[in-house]
């Protein structure tokens, strides 16, 4: 019996775990309304220096922390974000980002390139150092994300980039609602503590806060952005069953905590608020159980 008992309890993360093993394929088919384009097979990937290429980038994508460990400061890699390695539609897929570059964007106030958004990802997603222009590393992410665009026409707004937009709450997204959902459905993987969970001396659940995790300039940190990811894509393999007012809520608890500085700051985290991140969907700077996130101290 107090076997029987043990294995119940262990149950739940052995399911969880097995997420990892599992072909992504079993559980990240882009769905039906969003399937206008789809990229081609990995056993396309053509012979020769340019499918090496593309095969590198690939497995930087999908191991950013081991194959390119000079320029990530966190324990995320590229597909904890977009996911099936950048195949998933609704998971911000490199086929639909691929061929909507140059453009203009707010958060840098020009007009950047695909390279430079890659750089954009390793200094804020990964808290880590962008890699040069030109490097091995950008090129080989820039040859798998034009290889998986293989066919997508250049310009074209695609069905399925990005994350799905989400309505506006009904009610304003909330901590203490948000704590619950994360303790119901998040905890078994990222842990208690949002520090993610490790198995066999590597990560296998990305951290969503603390030391580890992105830092404060990341997209996911905008609540928005992070609400609208978790609606499609969360928990692994069951997304769409939050529904939109747990996605707001669950945003706003995981946006709540302290993680790296945003690597643009200015002398003050009020001057930094003030010029990076004047939105009611960023907490940076705010007061969240008496403490200032941003700010140095107890956390």
């Amino acid at each position: 019996m107090t076997r029987m008992r043990s294995l119940r309890r262990l149950a739940p993360l052995a399911a969880c775990l097995a997420a990892i093993v599992l072909p992504v394929a079993a559980f990240a088919a882009p769905p039906p309304a969003q399937a206008g384009f789809r990229p081609p097979p990995e056993s396309a990937i053509p012979a020769g220096p340019f499918g090496r290429m593309v095969r590198l980038g690939e497995a930087i994508f999908r191991h950013t922390g081991t194959a390119a460990p000079q320029y990530v400061g966190s324990d995320l890699r590229c597909s904890n974000c977009h996911i099936d390695g950048g195949r998933l539609a609704g998971a911000a897929p490199l086929w639909a980002a691929w061929v909507a570059f140059p453009t203009y964007r707010s958060k840098t106030k020009q007009v950047n390139t695909f390279a430079q958004r890659l750089q954009g990802c390793f200094r804020y997603s990964m808290n880590g150092t962008a890699p040069p222009l030109g490097s091995k590393v950008l090129v080989a992410l820039e040859a798998y994300s034009f290889w998986l665009a293989h066919g997508a026409p250049t310009g074209a707004k695609l069905a399925g980039r990005g994350y799905p937009k989400l309505p506006k709450p009904a009610a304003a997204p909330d901590y203490a609602r948000g704590k619950i959902v994360f303790a119901q459905h998040c905890a078994l993987c990222h842990g208690a503590d949002g520090a993610g969970r490790r198995a066999g001396g590597r990560v296998v659940f990305p951290p969503l806060w603390g030391p580890r995790s992105f830092n404060w300039g990341a997209g996911m940190g905008s609540i928005v952005n992070a609400a609208a990811f978790i609606k499609a894509n969360m928990p692994l393999g069951r997304g769409g069953s939050l529904t939109d007012q747990m996605a707001w809520d669950v945003a706003a608890y995981v946006d709540s905590h302290e993680r790296p500085q945003d690597p643009r700051f200015a002398g003050s985290v009020a001057e930094t608020r003030a010029k990076f991140h004047d939105s009611p969907y960023s907490m940076y700077g705010q007061t969240v159980n008496g403490h200032v996130l941003g700010a140095p101290g107890p956390k």
